[in-house]
């Protein structure tokens, strides 16, 4: 299999992260893969291919990860055609490059929906990816899974809503790693003002009523073409714990990662997740659970494999490539 990583920028990408592991796992199974940073593509002047500027990896037999991840950035920049590939795994985090640079932002799911109609295989889907970067997209899911929830620009909404529902968490539309997050007791909030224009200032505001338990944080559960993602009978879950008063639990904010036992709560949501996911070609996603409520869904770039191989011992990134390797039709 012909596999290329599309990332924000090969010169940033951080060794220890999930992309990484992703990579790791397709070079020790046989497979040629690039990594491609948002910059590096061009479209052919005359034949009209999508041609990048790639940088290949390959795993030495006592590689570390950190190893790894600096023998690619080390390496020159080959050119690969990219409508040759038979797949393209979609990693860039479109939100992280929406205020530096604006320009980047779209241009995963723009070269990802080019290549898709060239007959790539190309996770996530980019044609379902533009809604499920929002987090409007879980609203489009069965309202007993998702907790009560607004979205608008308008302040005093915001204030109505908390006044109806009381506790309430208040965050970006599009946002991640825990930016912006608020905690909200009631209407009577001193700082709701300040807290409404801080979120505003990013655009839309989601505001959620605040879920019983999540002052102990969440759960990460990842799965895999709609279903709990595993490996030798160990599931890709944690829980995510807040760390002191901070309520998000985060890991980019502080918090910390405990086992999560699967139970019938969780198997349930799943299972009303499961047929509009593969519909809409969610290959691989994380979604964040708390109690019997989904909070988010995290279709672009899910993170957190290193929680997952220090809790359990186990990698489970081979399985998300064996799986891979079925779509495609290919073979190491």
């Amino acid at each position: 299999m012909r596999l290329a990583f599309f990332v924000n920028d090969v010169a940033t990408e951080v060794d220890e992260y999930t992309t990484t592991r992703l990579a790791r796992a397709a070079v020790q199974a046989g497979h040629e893969v690039w990594y491609v940073g948002v910059g590096d593509v061009e479209l052919g002047e005359s034949d009209g291919q999508l041609v990048a500027r790639a940088q290949a990896a390959e795993f030495g037999k006592d590689d570390t990860l950190e190893a790894f991840m600096e023998r690619i950035k080390e390496r020159d920049a080959e050119r690969l055609v990219m409508d040759d590939l038979d797949a393209l795994f979609l990693r860039n985090e479109s939100i992280d490059d929406l205020q530096k640079r604006p320009w980047a932002s779209p241009l995963g799911v723009v070269f990802g929906q080019m290549l898709k109609a060239r007959g790539v295989t190309v996770v996530n889907d980019p044609m379902s990816l533009i809604r499920a970067t929002s987090k409007l997209y879980l609203e489009e899911f069965p309202e007993k899974i998702r907790p009560r929830s607004l979205v608008t620009r308008d302040p005093r909404a915001i204030e109505r809503f908390v006044g109806e529902v009381g506790h309430s968490v208040v965050k970006p539309l599009y946002g991640a790693k825990g930016r912006n997050v608020f905690m909200i007791e009631d209407e009577g909030e001193a700082n709701l003002a300040q807290i409404t224009e801080a979120v505003l200032q990013d655009g839309y505001a989601v505001v959620q009523e605040f879920v019983d338990g999540g002052e102990y944080g969440d759960a990460r559960i990842f799965l895999l073409e709609g279903q709990i993602l595993e490996r030798d009978g160990k599931p890709a879950a944690f829980r995510r714990v807040p760390t002191g008063n901070d309520p998000r639990a985060n890991i980019s904010a502080g918090g910390r990662s405990v086992p999560l036992e699967i139970g019938d709560v969780e198997l349930g949501i799943v299972e009303a997740m499961t047929e509009k996911l593969v519909a809409d070609g969610m290959y691989f996603v994380g979604i964040d659970v708390i109690g019997d409520k989904v909070v988010e869904i995290n279709a672009e770039s899910p993170g957190g494999m290193q929680s997952v191989e220090r809790l359990y011992e186990i990698d489970v990134c081979p399985t998300v490539i064996e799986t891979l390797e079925r779509r495609t039709g290919s073979k190491p």
